[in-house]
């Protein structure tokens, strides 16, 4: 993968309101990024793999829990400078990145489970992803009911509409594929704003207001069953986004006293979601056993369709996740304090509640 120099060109604007259009390298479009895999695909070489098979063996041989992984535990001389590289086109760049080439058929769960947190702990630190405070997620149809409240989409086989996660860095680790379906999707919110702005002005910036979004049952300590923030924010020069529609209409479904939207707000998120799902705008990636993908949350959306599993457990649709906050991330608007709690960079993101206590799980629960 080559990874370019930041081009902050950004076109100036106040510090209230955000230019007509942004340029950069977070302005891409699926169809012309998508033909040059280069600029954020990353084939691990040999040597790679040799640092990180060494890098495993040494956090077993130490006896060290998965809870002590950090980037001095789980050293990678050669591979940590080419990481660096990567967050930064993480943050700078076009916002996500490919690493293909891992064989997880050649390691056992916990050790590959090592491996993408030693490669996670140089990237960011990590981040509750529920309320039961997985810091180390497990993305696989559990067979959940997803009309009940508490459920969230990625336990099912169900689609997930685009969104973004509530962290700076969310990645995956391709374990196992499904039988069919499960493709990833991923588009450029800073092209969803150029676009909207360009075709529907008016639309675009009803994104600005606060919207009311579910937190599914996942409740800190004194806050709402819902939080407000706007999809769209512009603040420290940066457009910043957050959306995750299909908990935005589960909001105005399941809370009354939820802020009512109004019709043209309404429109605004239908055309948005529409969108994400334009061939145009949009990038379909595909997942390799052994492929790891990493996301930026602020520039870029990301979705999968329905799949179908094996009916054999051992052979079921399987992903590791992170979330990650890394201490370069970018300023946040005070909107995302409800969601993301404390906003420095490193140490925000992620859910917690009264009852969280954070663990790293091997098992799916």
């Amino acid at each position: 993968m080559t990874l370019p120099a930041d081009d902050t060109s950004t076109a100036t604007a106040t510090a209230q309101r955000p230019p007509a259009r942004i340029e950069g390298p977070s302005a891409w479009t699926g169809p012309d990024i998508g033909a040059h895999p280069e600029r954020w695909c990353l084939q691990l070489q040999a040597d790679d793999l040799h640092e990180l098979d060494a890098a495993i063996r040494t956090v077993q041989a130490s006896g060290l829990a998965l809870a002590d992984i950090t980037p001095a535990t789980f050293a990678l001389p050669r591979l940590s400078g080419t990481l660096s590289r990567l967050l930064d086109q993480l943050l700078e760049g076009c916002g996500f990145a490919l690493v293909r080439g891992f064989p997880v058929e050649h390691y056992t769960l916990e050790q590959t489970a090592i491996a993408y947190l030693g490669i996670g702990a140089h990237l960011g630190s990590f981040r509750s992803q529920n309320a039961k405070g997985h810091l180390l997620g497990h993305v696989t149809d559990l067979g959940a009911d997803i009309t009940r409240p508490t459920t969230r989409y990625y336990q099912t086989n169900r689609g997930l509409e685009f969104h973004t996660d509530s962290c700076d860095i969310v990645g995956l680790i391709c374990l196992r594929t499904s039988k069919s379906g499960g493709e990833s999707r991923i588009v450029s919110s800073v092209t969803l704003y150029n676009t909207m702005r360009a075709r529907h002005p008016q639309l675009c910036e009803q994104l600005f207001h606060a919207f009311p979004t579910d937190r599914r049952g996942e409740i800190p300590e004194g806050q709402l069953p819902w939080f407000d923030v706007p999809v769209f924010n512009w603040h420290a020069q940066r457009l910043t986004t957050i959306y995750v529609g299909q908990y935005i209409r589960s909001a105005q479904q399941n809370f009354p006293q939820a802020r009512r939207l109004t019709p043209l707000e309404i429109e605004a998120l239908d055309t948005f979601d529409a969108l994400t799902n334009d061939p145009s705008l949009n990038l379909q990636m595909e997942f390799r056993p052994g492929d790891m993908q990493f996301l930026h949350n602020h520039q870029v959306l990301h979705a999968r369709t329905d799949f179908e599993d094996w009916p054999e457990p051992e052979r079921r649709r399987h992903l590791l996740r992170l979330w990650l906050a890394p201490r370069a991330g970018r300023p946040l608007p005070e909107a995302f304090a409800a969601r993301y709690g404390d906003l420095a960079p490193g140490q925000r993101g992620g859910i917690i509640t009264r009852e969280t206590r954070l663990t790293f799980t091997l098992v799916p629960e």
